[in-house]
C-alpha cells in the first residue's frame, strides 16, 4: 500500500445515504483499559536455532515469483523480489518485529528521536559507528540528503513511484558529527520511522540518470550482510553473495539464490532438489505433510516385467472379448501412462519427505470489495445489506481451519491483530443479521414480491459463467480439498492479489494501469444474464414465502457481477465466492460469478471499475496513516474531468475519513494517533466499501535442516542468521532438535 495508486478514471462517485446521526461508532479503549491491539493470531514458524548450531557456508535456493525488472524499490515496476533483495543488501533504519511494529535496526542505527516539535519537527539519527558501504565509505548525511531530494517529488526527472513522507521534509543536514543526521520537517510527520528504509547510497540517488537506470540490474555499492553478485535473466535467478565488509554478525550462508519458479512447478522443483525454500499453496502443503508421515504397509510398485505382463494380459482379454485391437492398444497405452504418472508421483513423495511445511499468517488480509461508483452498490444501504448478510467467521473458518491456522475474521482495515493500531471496529457496521439486511434493502427500494421485467438479453447466459444457486453455491458449501494425486498442485497461493506483492509489471504509476501479481488477472468480462431464479415472466408475483425471494426494484432483480481470476491458485477464492453468493441469496440478492483471465483481472476489471463484487488483498503495514490513506481516501475530480481514485478501487470514501487520516499523520503522540486511526477505521466499516474477511495463510515448504527461515509472519527476515544445521544440532528427522520462534521474532 505504500506506493502510489492508479491514475484517474472517469467514474461517478457513490452517493452517501447515511447521516451522521445514523452512524454507530464503537467506544474506543480509554486509559487503563485492555489494549485492543491484542496479540498476533499466529507467530513466526521459521525453525529458529542459535547461530552456534548453524554450519558455516552453503547455498540457499529460494523460490520467488520473478526476477525483478529493477533493484530500486522506489520505482513503479519494483516487486516483492526487489524488496527481498533490498532487505538483504541495503540499510534499513527500522524493521518489522513479530508484532508487525517498527523497531530500530541496531546494525545501522544507534538511536533516533524527535528532538524538537516547535517551531518545526526535527529528528536526529545517530548512526552505528561501524556502518559503512561496501566500498568502505561511511554511511552518512550525504546519503540521507540524496534520497530525500530524489523522493521529495520536487524534481520530476526522477521516475519515482512514491514520495509519501519525503515530501514533508524541509532539509537534511549533518549533525554534530559525521555519525549524526539532522532531518527537519516542513510539516509534522508522525510516520517518520518509515523513511530511509531501505536507504540507497548517494551513487544511486544522486542524479536522475543514476536513479532511473543505474540501479535497475545491478547495485555496485551496498551495505548489508549480502551483496548482489549477479542478476541472471537467462537462468531466471538472482545470486546474493556474503558481504566481506559486513560489520554485524557474519552471514552463515555463502550464497542465497533467488530462483523464479512458477507456483505450479514448485513441488517438482522441491522434489528434484533444485529448491530448498518455497511458498506453496494448500494442496502442495498437504502433499508434503503426507510425505513426512510414517509410511505403513507400503506396497512396492510393479516392476517393468510385471508391468509388461499385465499389459499383455489386458490386451489379450480385450481382443478375446471382441474389442477392436487398436482400441485395446489405446487402452493399454493409457494404463501405461497412468502407471508412469503414479511412479513419478511416488518418487516425488519420497523426495518430499525431506521437507516440512512451516506455516503462519501473512501480514495481509483478503477482503470483499464492493464497487460503489455506480449501479445498486452506489447506494450505501445496499452495501451495508451485503455486509450484514455475511458470516465472516464461517468464511474465515472455511479457508483457515483446514490448514490448522487460527480462523478469526479480521476486525480492521488498517491493521492486523498484534499491531499497535489494531482494534476490532466491525461493530460500526453491525453483526451478521439477515433480517436487518433485508430491511436495509427494503429501505433502498429493493423488495421481494414485485413484478420483474423479462429482458431477452438477460436470459441468455454466456458460456463459462456461473450463477449463484448453481455450481458456485455447491462449491461454496465445501471446504477446500486437495487432489493429493496431481504432479504439481498449481496452487501457489489462494489466487488473491496483494498490492505491493506482484510480478513487477506495473505498480500504480498514475498511467491508468494497475499492478498485478504472477497468479492473477486477461480476458474480457462476459456480460452474463440472469442467474437461475432471478427473473420471472412479467407480472409474476413472488412466492408467499419472501424471506429468500429475489428482491427487485423498478422491474429489475438485484443481480451483482462477482468477478474472479480463473488461473491456477484460484480455488480458495472460488470457495469463498461460493459461500458469499449463498449468503447473499438468503436475503434476495443474486450474483453472476464471472471468471476472467488472470492477466486482466486487475487492469481490466478492478482498476477500471468493471465489477460489482471482487476479492483481493491488502498488506498491513506499521504506518497505516501514510500507507492506507490512498486506499480509502475519497476520490476527487481531476483537471480533465476524470476521477482520481488513487488506490481506492471501491470508489467509496468520505471527507471525514480523509480528515482523520490527515490528523493522524500529523499527530506525534502515539496514543492519540492510534485513536484517530481507529476512528477512521470505524467510519470505513460504516461506509461498507470493503469488508475484511480473513488474514491470508502463509505456507512455506522448507528443507528440514534449514534454520531461521520459513513462514516469517510479520517479522522481517534476518538474512545473516539463515543456514543449514550442523549434524550435531539436528533431531532424528533432520530438523532442529528444539524449534524456537524463528529468526526475526
Amino acid at each position: 500500500m505504500s506506493h502510489d495508486g492508479i491514475g484517474p478514471r472517469a467514474v461517478l462517485r457513490s452517493v452517501a445515504f447515511l447521516t451522521a446521526g445514523m452512524l454507530t461508532v464503537p467506544v474506543l479503549a480509554g486509559c487503563g483499559s485492555e489494549d485492543p491491539a491484542g496479540e498476533p493470531l499466529a507467530g513466526a514458524d521459521a525453525a529458529g536455532a542459535d547461530r552456534s548450531d548453524i554450519a558455516d557456508g552453503g547455498t540457499l535456493r529460494w523460490a520467488v515469483d520473478t526476477v525483478p525488472d529493477t533493484l530500486n524499490t522506489f520505482q513503479a515496476d519494483a516487486d516483492t523480489t526487489t524488496v527481498r533483495i533490498a532487505e538483504a543488501v541495503l540499510p534499513s533504519m527500522y524493521r518489522s518485529d513479530a508484532r508487525g511494529r517498527a523497531v530500530r535496526n541496531a546494525d545501522y542505527l544507534a538511536s533516533a528521536e524527535v528532538v524538537d516539535t516547535e517551531p518545526k519537527q526535527v529528528v536526529v539519527y545517530r548512526l552505528a559507528q561501524q556502518a559503512v558501504w561496501s566500498d568502505g565509505r561511511e554511511i552518512g548525511a550525504a546519503d540521507f540528503a540524496a534520497q530525500w531530494r530524489a523522493l521529495s517529488g520536487k524534481d520530476t526527472a526522477y521516475w519515482t513511484a512514491r514520495n509519501a513522507g519525503y515530501d514533508r521534509i524541509e532539509k537534511v543536514e549533518r549533525g554534530k558529527n559525521d555519525l549524526e543526521v539532522k532531518v527537519t520537517f516542513g510539516r509534522p510527520y508522525a510516520d517518520w520511522k518509515s523513511l530511509f528504509s531501505p536507504l540507497y547510497p548517494k551513487e544511486v540517488m544522486g542524479t536522475p540518470d543514476s536513479f532511473n537506470d543505474g540501479a535497475r540490474k545491478k547495485l555496485k555499492v551496498t551495505a548489508g550482510p549480502f551483496t548482489v553478485d549477479k542478476v541472471d535473466t537467462e537462468e531466471d535467478e538472482v545470486v546474493l553473495a556474503r558481504n566481506p565488509r559486513w560489520w554485524g554478525d557474519p552471514a552463515k550462508l555463502q550464497k542465497i539464490v533467488l530462483r523464479a519458479v512458477p507456483h505450479d512447478k514448485r513441488v517438482s522443483a522441491l522434489s528434484d532438489g533444485t529448491l530448498d525454500l518455497a511458498e506453496i499453496g494448500p494442496e502442495a502443503a498437504r502433499r508434503i505433510t503426507v510425505a513426512a508421515l510414517p509410511q505403513e504397509g507400503n506396497t512396492p510398485l510393479m516392476g517393468p516385467e510385471a508391468d509388461r505382463s499385465a499389459a499383455d494380459a489386458l490386451r489379450s482379454w480385450a481382443v478375446a472379448n471382441g474389442s477392436d485391437e487398436d482400441a485395446a492398444d489405446e487402452e493399454v497405452s493409457a494404463r501405461k501412462k497412468l502407471r508412469k504418472k503414479a511412479e513419478k508421483y511416488a518418487r516425488q513423495q519420497k523426495a518430499l519427505g525431506g521437507f516440512e511445511v512451516r506455516k503462519s499468517l501473512e501480514p495481509a488480509y483478503t477482503q470483499l470489495a464492493l464497487n460503489g461508483a455506480e449501479g445498486p452498490l452506489s447506494d450505501e444501504r445496499v452495501r451495508r445489506a451485503v455486509a450484514r448478510a455475511l458470516d465472516r467467521e464461517d468464511i474465515a473458518g472455511a479457508v483457515l481451519k483446514p490448514l490448522g491456522l487460527p480462523a478469526e475474521p479480521v476486525g480492521s482495515h488498517l491493521a492486523l491483530s498484534g499491531q499497535a493500531a489494531y482494534a476490532d471496529s466491525s461493530g460500526a457496521l453491525g453483526k451478521p443479521d439477515a433480517k436487518e439486511a433485508r430491511a436495509l434493502l427494503s429501505d433502498a427500494g429493493w423488495v421481494p414480491g414485485g413484478p420483474v421485467k423479462e429482458e431477452k438479453e438477460d436470459t441468455e447466459k454466456d458460456e463459462g459463467e456461473e450463477a449463484a444457486g448453481s455450481e458456485a453455491d455447491k462449491e461454496g458449501k465445501e471446504d477446500t480439498k486437495g487432489s493429493g494425486g496431481s504432479e504439481d498442485s498449481g496452487d501457489g497461493d489462494d489466487g488473491t492479489y496483494i498490492v505491493g506483492e506482484d510480478d513487477g509489471k506495473n505498480h500504480g504509476t498514475g498511467d491508468g494501469k494497475a499492478p498485478h501479481d504472477s497468479g492473477t488477472g486477461t480476458g474480457q468480462l462476459k456480460q452474463g444474464g440472469a442467474p437461475a431464479g432471478a427473473y420471472a415472466p412479467k407480472g409474476t408475483a413472488a412466492p408467499a414465502r419472501a424471506d429468500t425471494a429475489p428482491v427487485a426494484k423498478d422491474g429489475k432483480a438485484l443481480v451483482l457481477r462477482f468477478v474472479l481470476p480463473s488461473g491456477p491458485g484460484s480455488k480458495t477464492l472460488e470457495t469463498v465466492a461460493g459461500r458469499i453468493a449463498a449468503m447473499l441469496e438468503k436475503i434476495g440478492i443474486r450474483t453472476d460469478i464471472s471468471k476472467v483471465d488472470d492477466d486482466s483481472y486487475f487492469k481490466d476489471h478492478i482498476a477500471s471499475g468493471d465489477f460489482d463484487l471482487a476479492l483481493y488483498s491488502w498488506p498491513a503495514t506499521a504506518f497505516p496513516a501514510t500507507d492506507a490513506r490512498p486506499v480509502y481516501s475519497k476520490p476527487v475530480p481531476a483537471a480533465d474531468g476524470s476521477l482520481n481514485v488513487e488506490q481506492n478501487w471501491t470508489r467509496v470514501g468520505t471527507d471525514q475519513v480523509d480528515q482523520l487520516f490527515d490528523q493522524a499523520i500529523a499527530t506525534l503522540d502515539d496514543s492519540e494517533r492510534r485513536d484517530l486511526i481507529r476512528k477512521a477505521d470505524s467510519r470505513i466499516w460504516a461506509a461498507a466499501g470493503s469488508i475484511p474477511l480473513y488474514q491470508r495463510p502463509q505456507l512455506v515448504a522448507a528443507r528440514k535442516n534449514l534454520a531461521n527461515a520459513g513462514a516469517f509472519g510479520f517479522a522481517t527476515p534476518v538474512y545473516e542468521d539463515m543456514g543449514f544445521l550442523k549434524k550435531s544440532a539436528q533431531g532424528p528427522e533432520g530438523s532442529p532438535a528444539s524449534k524456537k520462534g524463528g529468526s526475526g521474532s
